[in-house]
């Protein structure tokens, strides 16, 4: 029961991350840490002396029943949101520069975050391990039960059509390209892909793209990606 309980504490936050990075969905993903951490308990004597990637792989399980087969975001869509209109500086125009400097960092990981959603399951899941968890290919393979040749061309599959979207368009790939985070910053705010400050009190949570920090910063150590 006590090694459980230390792999609670020492696991949950990477296991919520990797399940909201795959669902962008926060109930989902709580619920996702819930029942991987029950499923443990009755496994517990198969429990590793090193448990996160034996923690993640029952939670690829859980994911595996809860996820459709296809991404519920599209790149077409995530252009919709974030570049069918012109800019709307009168928004941005009444923002402190504190609040300006967060809602930046806000719509820079939610942006990621949403081209991430973009993908189907299986190459998301990839990709997460990766790009954002930091795995080898070996461990990430293990995770998803496949080899490791059959995961380096699922990852690779994935890398491309993030690369694919982002290089004609994204000033963090390529200071020419047109869509900047300050020029797209009001179009956000406008249709609810970034929220308000935390002191403001206001909701959090937008339609999709959220980054999956919260006040406590909880991915403290993502946000650069």
């Amino acid at each position: 029961m006590e090694s459980i309980r230390q792999a609670i504490s020492a696991h949950w936050k990477r296991v919520f991350n990797f399940a909201f990075r795959v669902t962008l969905d926060r109930d989902l993903a709580r619920r996702t840490v819930a029942e991987t951490f029950l499923r443990a308990y009755v496994g517990a004597d198969k429990m590793p002396a090193e448990p996160e990637a034996w923690l993640l792989r029952i939670a690829q399980h859980v994911l595996e029943k809860r996820v459709g087969a296809s991404p519920e975001v599209s790149f077409d869509l995530l252009d919709e949101k974030l570049r069918s209109e012109p800019t709307r500086t009168d928004v941005v125009q009444s923002l402190s520069q504190p609040q300006r400097n967060f809602y930046l960092w806000e719509l820079k990981q939610g942006c990621m975050t949403a081209v991430v959603n973009c993908l189907p399951p299986g190459e998301r899941v990839a990709f997460v391990l990766s790009a954002v968890l930091g795995y080898n290919d070996e461990t990430a393979a293990a995770v998803l039960g496949i080899t490791t040749s059959a995961y380096k061309v699922r990852l690779s599959r994935a890398r491309k059509k993030v690369s694919d979207y982002l290089a004609p368009r994204c000033e963090h790939v390529d200071p020419r390209n047109p869509c900047r985070c300050p020029s797209r910053l009001g179009v956000a705010l406008t249709r609810g892909f970034v929220g308000r400050t935390p002191n403001a009190g206001a909701n959090l949570r937008p339609e999709f793209g959220r980054y999956g920090s919260t006040v406590d910063g909880e991915d403290a150590p993502l946000r650069a990606m």
